[in-house]
């Protein structure tokens, strides 16, 4: 069983990708996985996403992400929604692409006026592509995350009460492999 990482934020090493990590490590063990998250960077894949038909990378990074049991979808807020970037890659897939994969979905915002953003317009296109997402997305305000990936523990105050709450339906996700 595999817990994979999309981070859709145009810069490498962003605190988006910090909070991926630390939302992967606490929806892992909420669903009974291993804590280990493989991490597909969309801003190492950005210049290839239009070329046409997918390079090898890309498929590569396609396969991983509907390959995988528990997939935690990141990025930072664009215009009250998601990257472009991410819904560029996630638009390479194909009908139903995500079927069997259980999904995170996760916004960094700068306002709490956004918060809404991930269950109204990311969970929804999860959804679309087949994917179970059996909890409520997480908006995390942009300034409370670190910058610096060793520091993400001081998010655990947030994330672990979120993952509790989620575990139930994390774990029956991940385990049935089915989509809802």
């Amino acid at each position: 069983m595999s817990t994979t990482v999309l981070v859709g934020n145009p810069r490498p090493g962003s605190r988006t990708s910090t909070a991926a990590g630390a939302v992967a490590r606490h929806a892992a063990r909420a669903a009974g996985l291993p804590p280990h998250a493989e991490v597909v960077e969309l801003a190492d894949l950005a210049p290839l996403l239009l070329s046409p038909g997918p390079t090898l990378d890309v498929r590569s990074a396609l396969d991983r992400v509907s390959g995988t049991d528990l997939l935690v979808v990141a990025s930072p807020t664009r215009k009250a929604t998601y990257s472009g970037l991410l819904k560029v890659f996630l638009d390479l897939l194909p009908h139903r692409g995500l079927a069997g994969v259980t999904a995170v979905p996760v916004l960094l915002t700068a306002s709490p006026a956004h918060t809404l953003a991930v269950d109204a317009h990311l969970r929804p296109l999860l959804l679309e592509l087949g994917a179970t997402v059996p909890a409520p997305g997480l908006a995390l305000l942009r300034d409370t995350v670190p910058e610096d990936p060793g520091h993400a523990h001081l998010l655990d105050p947030v994330l672990a009460p979120w993952a509790d709450a989620a575990a139930r339906g994390l774990r029956a996700a991940v385990r049935s492999g089915t989509t809802v």
